[in-house]
């Protein structure tokens, strides 16, 4: 079985081994249960009194003894209910307080407002970055400026980005620098066509944010990330007006 599904429920190996100990004896005894799981006897009470508590095992007192019985297995499904339930709570409380009260500890301006990313795993979370956010908005659609080098290695680290993009039917204006370049679905595209070769950038613009994206030596990528509604403003008139000029 696949543990990492039971400790998305909270459920350590131990847990784990001692319910199914459990579902496999029957109403058994604490010393039963750790010689069949394999456990020592002081954790696996532990255990029993963790699992008893989330309602996965019950028990029935006899004399000084208590017999503890493993429920049925569709409890399991409940526990991944009620977690999801619990998550979505959260999320809505982080979007409707918790997350505005946060901003409003910001200052105006500061240096958190620049965030610097590199390497392959910094690119995959401004990726990331851009389609959250532009998901998350009324009207789904963000601007860019990229030129030819850097497309070959720009989803290196993140090869799906545009089928989930299309799967959260989020838009994408583009002006590619250079010939090339794919149109996919909610996308379109311009060109600007350039003679002789061009430096390698990609600049995203998804207010209030815009990212800017290029190539060190030896095609290491980094990235900047603005977050100011001014800078992207002035980006987005930039290409706005570019746009109906091509």
């Amino acid at each position: 079985m696949n543990q990492q599904i039971f400790e998305q429920l909270g459920l350590s190996e131990r847990d784990v081994s001692i319910y199914k100990a459990l579902l496999a004896l029957g109403p058994s005894a604490i010393r039963t249960v750790a010689e069949r799981a394999g456990v020592n006897r002081g954790t696996t009470y532990e255990c029993l009194k963790s699992l008893q508590q989330r309602g996965v095992v019950t028990y029935l007192p006899k004399g000084k003894r208590r017999y503890f019985s493993a429920r049925e297995p569709e409890v399991l499904l409940q526990l991944a209910q009620e977690r999801r339930q619990q998550l979505d709570q959260a999320i809505n409380q982080l979007k409707g307080s918790v997350i505005p009260e946060l901003h409003h500890l910001k200052p105006e301006f500061s240096v958190a407002n620049v965030e610097f990313y590199e390497g392959d795993a910094g690119i995959e979370q401004v990726l990331r970055d851009i389609l959250n956010r532009v998901g998350d908005q009324d009207e789904r659609v963000y601007s860019v400026f990229s030129s030819k080098p850097i497309r070959p290695l720009l989803y290196r680290p993140f090869p799906n980005f545009t089928a989930q993009r299309v799967a959260r039917k989020i838009r994408v204006r583009v002006i590619a620098i250079g010939d090339g370049g794919e149109s996919a679905e909610y996308s379109e595209r311009k060109w600007i066509r350039t003679e002789g070769s061009v430096d390698a950038a990609y600049i995203a613009i998804y207010p209030p944010r815009c990212a800017i994206i290029s190539l060190a030596s030896d095609n290491y990528p980094t990235a900047v990330v603005i977050d100011s509604r001014e800078v992207a403003a002035a980006q987005q008139i930039i290409f706005n007006t570019l746009w109906g000029l091509l």
